[in-house]
């Protein structure tokens, strides 16, 4: 699901932000394989992203969505108000609607499931270089669905997904990250990626705005 408006530049340089230096690796050959793509920079963390965009102003970056620190989605986010000539592409391992809806929200250019080809990321940088966005072919059909669902009212923070939820009404609880683990079956860094969206999805900075929004909101006991 493409759209793009203007003629196509010569070069577009570009910074992958990735925590996983396998992946990162992999995706920095795929990205040299693309005549079109000069890659200026990499950065393993939210903060060292945001430090690294800044001195090198890339034209666009390769974002994954969970980064150590702060979130791919809450990074995104500050682009998209300091920095609106910088794009972001979102790269996600998880096949997950409500994440796209978050990146999107947070001013996302595009977003790819991990294991897109160099065929597909370097049409989907020239499309987001046009003015266009650009998303995969399983999430052209999520966007789709949302459109067409009717929204549902009448449970609290209705852009939370059901676990997401049941994570937010634990903190609620005071409960802190290896209970809740146990509690929902999870592991401790699953229940972080969990925090981090939730963070990103309603617009909070800490454990604690997030605990009395949700009490203020019904949840916990």
């Amino acid at each position: 699901m493409t759209a793009s408006l203007q003629a196509p530049p010569e070069t577009t340089r570009v910074l992958i932000a990735d925590d996983h230096p396998v992946y990162l690796s992999g995706l920095r050959m795929l990205l040299d394989m693309i005549g079109s793509v000069e890659v200026v920079g990499e950065a393993r963390t939210g903060k060292e992203a945001l430090a690294e965009i800044y001195r090198l102003r890339p034209h666009l970056v390769l974002m994954d969505v969970n980064m150590p620190g702060a979130s791919g989605i809450e990074v995104t986010r500050t682009i998209a108000s300091r920095c609106p000539e910088i794009s972001v592409i979102m790269l996600s391992m998880l096949e997950d609607r409500d994440t796209f809806l978050a990146a999107v929200r947070a001013g996302a250019r595009g977003y790819l499931v991990k294991g897109a080809s160099s065929e597909d990321i370097g049409q989907a940088i020239g499309t987001v270089r046009r003015g266009g966005v650009v998303f995969g072919s399983e999430v052209a059909t999520w966007a789709l669905d949302y459109l067409n669902k009717p929204r549902e009212s009448s449970k609290p923070f209705p852009e939370l997904t059901d676990r997401e939820r049941a994570v937010l009404e634990l903190v609620a609880d005071g409960l802190g990250n290896a209970t809740i683990a146990r509690r929902l079956g999870l592991s401790i860094k699953t229940v972080r990626n969990y925090l981090s969206r939730i963070f990103a999805k309603l617009q909070i900075a800490d454990r604690t705005e997030a605990a009395v929004q949700a009490r203020r909101a019904g949840l916990g006991h």
